[in-house]
C-alpha cells in the first residue's frame, strides 16, 4: 500500500499529488514540511497565553487523557481559577467540539477552563500542579504539540502546522533565532511518536535540504 492510500478523494482526487508531495512519510505519519520550514518559539510577553483563551474549542483531549484528568483533579483544583474550577465540577473535565471530538471544558465559550491568570497572561493549572510535582501528568498533548495539530486519516496521522495570527510574535522570534518548529517541539513530538520516530524525522528534514529522497 502507497502512503498515499489514505487520503485518495471520490471529490476530489486532482489534491491528492498536490496535498501528498508537500508530507514526509514516517512510520504511518504524513508530516508536513511546514514543520521545517517554518520558525517557532513562543513569546508569553507578546501573545500572552491567548491560544489557551481564543478560538472555538478547548484543547484536544485523547480518550485515556480523560480518566488521567479526573484522576488528577483533586490535586489540580488548587491551582484553578474560580470560574474554571466551577465549569468542571458543573460539567466535568471535558467536552465535545463541532465534530464531536473530546475537548477539554470552556469557560464562558472562551478560556479553557484549566487555565488561570498572572499579570494578564494565560497558564495552565495542569501543567502548574505537574511542575509543583503534585502530578505526573503534565499536560494534554495537544497543547504540548502546539502549534502542530494531529489530524486521524484513514491509515495515518497527519502532522500539520496549525496557522494562527494569534502567533505572529512566536514566528518572528523563531526566525531571529532560526529555530524551525520539530526542533522547538523535540519533546513533545518523542512524548507523542517516539525517539525513534523523531531521529527518523530529523534525518528525513535534513535529507530534504540537501535534495535527496525523504520517506520511511
Amino acid at each position: 500500500m502507497s502512503a498515499a492510500d489514505g487520503l485518495k478523494s471520490n471529490e476530489h482526487p486532482d489534491l491528492l499529488f498536490v496535498y501528498f508531495r508537500a508530507m514526509i512519510v514516517i512510520d504511518g505519519t504524513l508530516v508536513s514540511e511546514e514543520i521545517a520550514k517554518k520558525h517557532f518559539i513562543c513569546d508569553l510577553g507578546k501573545c500572552h497565553g491567548d491560544c489557551c483563551v481564543e478560538g472555538d474549542a478547548g484543547a484536544p483531549l485523547e480518550e485515556e487523557e480523560i480518566s488521567i484528568l479526573e484522576d488528577c483533579l483533586d490535586e489540580i483544583k488548587p491551582y484553578m481559577a474560580p470560574k474554571g474550577l466551577a465549569v468542571v465540577e458543573r460539567n466535568g473535565v471535558f467536552d465535545y467540539d463541532y465534530d464531536g471530538e473530546f475537548v477539554t471544558s470552556l469557560v464562558e465559550d472562551r478560556e479553557c477552563a484549566f487555565v488561570y491568570f498572572e499579570n494578564g497572561i494565560s497558564f495552565c493549572a495542569i501543567e502548574k500542579a505537574w511542575k509543583e510535582g503534585k502530578i505526573t501528568f503534565q499536560k494534554p498533548v495537544s497543547c504540548h504539540l502546539y502549534p502542530v495539530r494531529l489530524t486521524k486519516l484513514t491509515d495515518h496521522i497527519a502532522v500539520n502546522y496549525d496557522h494562527w495570527e494569534i502567533c505572529k510574535a512566536a514566528l518572528l522570534k523563531g526566525q531571529e533565532y532560526q529555530v524551525p518548529v520539530y526542533r522547538f517541539l523535540e519533546e513533545p513530538l518523542i512524548r507523542k511518536f517516539g525517539n525513534e520516530w523523531y531521529e527518523k524525522l530529523t534525518v528525513a528534514f535534513e535529507q530534504e535540504n540537501n535534495g535527496k529522497p525523504n520517506s520511511f
